[in-house]
């Protein structure tokens, strides 16, 4: 088998390198410092059409599966954006995949369009205090009223709502003691952010300060029912359309971001001389340094990952783990 990248993932791979690259190091300091959505770079992505990578192309995207989005993360992460620049557009690359997937024809051509023009910021409402990782246990939840639903509930780490118009809000229609299995009764909306019935509170964290962590207070938020992503009750399973590559995503970033640290390591120690030669030449670094052998092993394990046919939704995850 053949991990090898083909020559559109290699173009892809040229391309956004380059484009990060017009992003220096002292834009992100001034984004981060000032707690600022970096738009300029989130806009000059959707201009070059890259937020719509994996959106199909009868919305405006290109139709490009999970190991293209995670070449170009990598590569944003690398370029010394880090999890600033990679969080400012992860959601908007493969975080909207339930939609493709499961959404009404009228919700994909609402919404899709927008998210590859870079006209609408969405976020991802999952994570709950009371919850964490157990997904299963969120109480929000959706009340039936009419044909529309009531929404109660709260949410943290939540990134960029502050940006974000609207949200992929995870919820529970029943309640978990009266489901027979506990991924049963959650339901999953795309959905207006109202900010006359949300309350959005940023989180103080230390780092990736450019892209906002935030709670939401959600109170009374009517939604309409055709806002609902596929069927009542169904979201769990829904919803790992978007989680499951999104593990892979960050994977990527991270390895990105180690590329990027590297760069800057070796620079210094060049760069820097103690008692006559530059300190690289001390053993103790030359240590920490990859040899060209493993450099290529974490690529293939990174292509290994992400592998399938260009449309693919999922990963071979428990063949790259033996494999790395």
């Amino acid at each position: 088998m053949d991990f090898e990248l083909s020559d559109d993932q290699a173009t892809i791979r040229r391309a956004v390198a380059e484009l990060a690259a017009k992003f220096d190091d002292q834009y992100w300091l001034e984004k981060d410092a000032a707690h600022e959505f970096p738009s300029e770079f989130y806009q000059a992505f959707a201009d070059g059409g890259w937020l719509g990578i994996t959106i199909p192309e009868e919305y405006g995207g290109h139709g490009f599966g999970i190991t293209e989005a995670a070449l170009l993360l990598e590569e944003v992460s690398a370029s010394g954006a880090g999890m600033n620049g990679a969080s400012s557009m992860h959601l908007s690359i493969f975080g909207m995949h339930p939609v493709i997937v499961h959404g009404s024809e009228e919700m994909k051509r609402e919404n899709l369009p927008r998210i590859v023009n870079g006209d609408l910021h969405v976020c991802f409402g999952v994570t709950e205090p009371g919850a964490g990782l157990d997904t299963t246990r969120i109480t929000t939840f959706a009340r039936r009223d009419g044909s529309d639903y009531v929404v109660n509930g709260r949410k943290v780490w939540i990134s960029k709502a502050m940006e974000s118009e609207k949200v992929l809000l995870l919820t529970r229609t029943t309640r978990f003691e009266d489901v027979a299995k506990k991924t049963d009764g959650l339901t999953l909306f795309l959905t207006d952010l109202d900010r006359d019935h949300v309350d959005i509170r940023p989180i103080r964290k230390m780092g990736r300060n450019a892209v906002s962590s935030n709670e939401l207070f959600i109170d009374d938020l009517r939604v309409p029912g055709a806002h609902r992503v596929g069927e009542e009750g169904q979201g769990f399973r829904y919803i790992l359309d978007g989680l499951n590559p999104e593990r892979m995503l960050v994977a990527a970033e991270a390895l990105g971001l180690g590329r990027a640290a590297l760069r800057r390591a070796v620079r210094y120690g060049n760069e820097r001389v103690v008692f006559g030669r530059p300190i690289g030449m001390n053993q103790g670094l030359q240590f920490c340094a990859p040899t060209p052998a493993s450099t290529r092993r974490t690529g293939h394990c990174r292509r290994m990952g992400g592998w399938g046919t260009p449309r693919s939704t999922t990963s071979r995850a428990t063949s790259a783990r033996r494999g790395c």
